[in-house]
């Protein structure tokens, strides 16, 4: 049986995640997960492939707020859902992330010069709000479930959710000179009970009303080498490892992990069953 063993929020993208025992699904993936966003002077948004330090940002959720924790630079409570209670916020503001250039609330001067601080550059913290509008490329999601118009995302990289199971992990282990921790992935859910990557096999997956369409494997990149609890890079594995054996079919990047497209609402919990409903030939990703 396949059973969820692990849920992650990531409330800030690329700061510390947090592990929780149930999430619930909203339209662009688990509640409050990369809701807000960190972006330079320009509005253009920073991860750890350039700022490892975000890794030091530690994240809370209140009712009410977001809280921020540095350890140099302490804590800061951010409302979640009342944009004027944050001084210096006014309309929302155009950033850019990837090739996406969207409308994000304004997380106010306080945020701002918190993150600046923090990382000792000109920063500011935005919000997904009713004015952003992200969705995926339908092109991007594997041909057996694509739609007509991609589904919404918040501040994730790519897709609403990503899946990475203990088995893959316990393999990849096995190859290292020296073993990782699940947290180097930054998974939304981490499942066991299946084989090592038989997740690339798999179609659709199943936990009580909520369906999960499998829509491509994910990608990996340099944040995979950064230690989560030092923001430090820590040499060039996992990806040096990876890339002997699960290159993506083009050979232009390695893959560990699924990203997840859902239908339906509701709730998971850890330990909650997962049901493969359908699977796909592996060929679709076969490696090089």
């Amino acid at each position: 049986m396949v059973q969820i063993t692990g849920l992650f929020v990531y409330p800030v993208k690329s700061c510390r995640g947090i592990s929780l025992e149930q999430v619930e699904l909203g339209p662009r993936g688990f509640l409050h997960d990369r809701e807000f966003l960190v972006v330079d002077g320009t509005g253009s948004f920073l991860t750890q492939r350039t700022v490892p330090e975000l890794a030091m940002v530690r994240i809370a959720l209140s009712d009410s707020d977001l809280i921020l924790n540095h350890a140099t630079v302490g804590e800061l409570r951010v409302p979640f859902d009342n944009v004027e209670k944050r001084r210096g916020a006014g309309a929302p503001r155009k950033v850019r992330i990837f090739n996406d250039e969207v409308l994000a609330d304004d997380g106010g001067d306080e945020a701002a010069e918190w993150f600046t601080a923090a990382l000792q550059q000109t920063c500011r913290l935005v919000q997904t709000g009713a004015s952003y509008v992200r969705s995926v490329p339908p092109d991007e999601i594997a041909p057996a479930h694509r739609p007509s118009q991609g589904p919404e995302i918040s501040f994730t990289d790519a897709f609403p959710t990503l899946l990475t199971s203990e088995a893959s992990l316990a393999d990849l282990n096995a190859r290292l000179p020296k073993p990782l921790p699940m947290d180097r992935f930054r998974p939304n859910i981490v499942v066991r009970g299946c084989g090592p990557y038989e997740e690339d096999s798999w179609s659709t997956i199943r936990t009580g009303n909520v369906v999960f369409a499998c829509a491509t494997p994910n990608l990996r990149c340099v944040i995979t080498t950064i230690d989560q609890q030092t923001g430090m890079r820590d040499g060039s594995e996992p990806l040096r490892t990876l890339a002997t054996y699960r290159r993506a079919p083009d050979a232009s990047a390695v893959m560990f992990g699924q990203y997840l497209v859902h239908s339906g609402a509701g709730k998971l919990c850890v330990g909650d069953a997962l049901e493969v409903e359908s699977v796909q030939p592996i060929e679709k990703n076969s490696l090089k």
